[in-house]
């Protein structure tokens, strides 16, 4: 059962119509905002829970829960802040790009009521560095929701100040981590924090933070209006809501969807992207929510759902889903090389195992890329994956690790089948 117009959040992620406030109140956004916050901040909190609203930066945190950690007053006059993630840097995601390019009020209203809700002081919201037409249309969207009293003093009507900040990175994956990128904000090297303690504690300048991907913040006013039983109804249990999904690499239509949780695989690809290149049997494999997560062969993920649980159980994860389709064209052994190339550049360098480990799995990768290894080395490198993986501050040297793993347990016979290839010249002339 496929997501109805009627349902959708997104009414504009195409950029059809104008992103500018006068557009963005047609379509319902800034909607008696104050009437939303009158309802007060323990019950906006509870709608979000009850929603059944997670993370959409990858975690899958409930959202509800986690503005709960915020302290309901101050015990020594520091302010609380909401940082909202708009840093993505994650290869194939490109779906808050679409929320800023296009609907950017959405996320300011977002900012609004979650900063309510938490008793935050103030919004900033960090976007990638790359982003630079998306910022330009943030920063202008932040100036009309200033100009008509929106937000800033006695925000939109509500006796409540509420500032929201817009600050431009400058282009690291790794400030993408929530510390990295506090550490960022505060014009420091962006580099993670060990934890405890957490942002909720000690996070922006020292004070209570909490820090949210784009499309959780962007989807909160919406809930609000429409109900948390309604957001509730689409998706498996634990799996609530509807989610923006970005279909890249070998389908006739690749595009950014809003569809409902739970959403079988081949639905999504047949109904929104016109099926596989070459057909249903021509698919490899999927990389189902980003780089960073460890891709699925194409006979185990064809009738699986969209959701966090159901790709955990294939070994994978939902991540930000960026679903990255590769039909057998692909060469899979240089795409994973490719993408630990990537984790090896932008690796902080703060951790020996992730600042060392990452650059020597690639040139591991490499040589086993032109089968130029011994068979031995493929367990070698899997253990070292395992040695990487969870001994770091942040998720990075799982993200480094995680696409690795997944080649082996899935791939291993075409890694062999180069060592072989390469360790017996005349067999690969032969067959040519």
């Amino acid at each position: 059962m496929a997501l109805q117009d009627k349902d959708r959040i997104f009414t504009n992620v195409y950029g059809f119509q104008p992103w500018n406030l006068a557009a963005a109140r047609a379509r319902g956004d800034w909607d008696n905002t104050k009437a939303l916050m009158e309802r007060g901040q323990d019950a906006i909190i509870e709608e979000i829970k009850a929603s059944g609203l997670r993370g959409r930066g990858g975690a899958g945190f409930p959202t509800g829960m986690k503005w709960s950690f915020m302290p309901k007053e101050s015990k020594d006059g520091r302010p609380s802040f909401l940082v909202i993630n708009a840093d993505e840097s994650e290869p194939g995601s490109c779906k808050d790009r679409e929320i800023i390019r296009h609907d950017p009020h959405k996320l300011i209203e977002g900012a609004l009521i979650a900063g309510y809700a938490m008793r935050a002081r103030a919004a900033y919201i960090y976007i990638r560095g790359e982003y630079i037409r998306e910022a330009e249309t943030l920063f202008a969207a932040v100036q009309e929701a200033y100009d008509a009293g929106l937000i800033g003093k006695n925000a939109s009507g509500s006796g409540y100040d509420f500032d929201v900040f817009v600050h431009r990175g400058a282009g690291a994956y790794i400030c993408g981590e929530e510390t990295a990128m506090i550490e960022s904000l505060e014009g420091k090297k962006g580099q993670p924090r060990l934890k405890p303690p957490f942002p909720a504690g000690a996070g922006l300048y020292g004070c209570p933070t909490t820090v949210n991907n784009v499309e959780s913040i962007a989807v909160a006013p919406t809930i609000l209006r429409r109900g948390a039983a309604w957001f509730s109804s689409f998706g498996r249990e634990n799996n609530k809501g509807t989610k923006l999904f970005q279909i890249s690499g070998h389908v006739n239509r690749p595009c950014v969807v809003e569809e409902e949780m739970s959403i079988p695989f081949s639905e999504l690809i047949e109904k929104h992207c016109g099926g596989i290149r070459g057909g249903k049997d021509n698919l490899l494999a999927v990389i189902p929510g980003g780089s960073s997560v460890p891709l699925v062969p194409a006979a185990e993920i064809w009738d699986a759902p969209m959701d966090f649980d159901g790709l955990r159980a294939l070994g994978s994860g939902l991540g930000t889903a960026a679903v990255i389709v590769m039909d057998k064209s692909t060469d899979i052994v240089r795409a994973i090389s490719r993408l630990s190339y990537f984790y090896k550049h932008e690796s902080c360098g703060q951790c020996t195992p992730c600042r060392e480990g990452t650059g020597w799995m690639w040139r591991v990768m490499e040589r086993l890329r032109t089968g130029d290894a011994d068979v031995e080395e493929i367990d070698m490198l899997f253990n070292v994956t395992k040695q990487v993986e969870g001994h770091t501050i942040c998720a990075l040297g799982d993200a480094a690790a995680w696409p690795i793993q997944g080649l082996i347990k899935h791939f291993r016979p075409e890694i062999e089948r180069r060592i072989a290839e390469n360790a017996r010249p005349e067999l690969s002339e032969a067959a040519e």
